[in-house]
């Protein structure tokens, strides 16, 4: 069978899926606001798909990784109602280095391509990570915190305990 057959009928079978999903747990999935995120998501595989069938133009992932992340990043806005745009937005800058990092991996592994990659990741983080340090202290009270560590000390030590059981039988 050809690639670009088992590839359309992946995608056929997935669209199949998610419409009788929608079907059985009554909720729309696709709706007019999801056309854009349909539309930018698909072009972006297309790109990615068009490098990976022929390994030829590694210059297609650039595109490719910048569009599909933003297309990604789109069903997320759509489906949460675009209430997290505010703090997303590092993202846009996020999927440059997704796409140059691909071209550094499918061609040769030019280091100088490096460069600009952790450059745009380092301010994608950082600006990403200011946004959650405000949600936690927002959000995470210290009897909170207690809880959660309270919990994850607890199942560490019936782990523990469970494989060291095993270990003597």
């Amino acid at each position: 069978m050809r690639r670009s057959n088992y590839i359309w009928g992946l995608l056929m079978i997935i669209l199949g899926g998610l419409l009788l999903s929608e079907n059985i747990f009554n909720f729309t999935l696709f709706s007019p606001m999801l056309f854009l995120p349909i539309l930018v998501l698909g072009i972006g595989l297309s790109f990615e798909a068009s490098y990976f069938l022929n390994r030829k133009a590694p210059g297609l992932l650039v595109p490719g990784g910048i569009l599909t992340t933003i297309g990604l990043l789109f069903f997320f806005e759509v489906i949460t109602n675009w209430q997290f745009a505010g703090c997303t937005w590092p993202i846009y800058i996020l999927s440059v280095a997704v796409g140059l990092f691909q071209l550094y991996l499918f061609s040769g592994r030019p280091k100088a391509l490096l460069i600009p990659v952790f450059i745009l990741l380092a301010v994608a983080v950082s600006f990403l990570s200011m946004y959650m340090l405000n949600i936690f202290n927002t959000f995470i009270t210290f009897k909170m915190a207690i809880s959660v560590l309270l919990i994850g000390f607890g199942l560490f030590i019936v782990a523990r305990k469970r494989t060291e059981h095993r270990e003597w039988n």
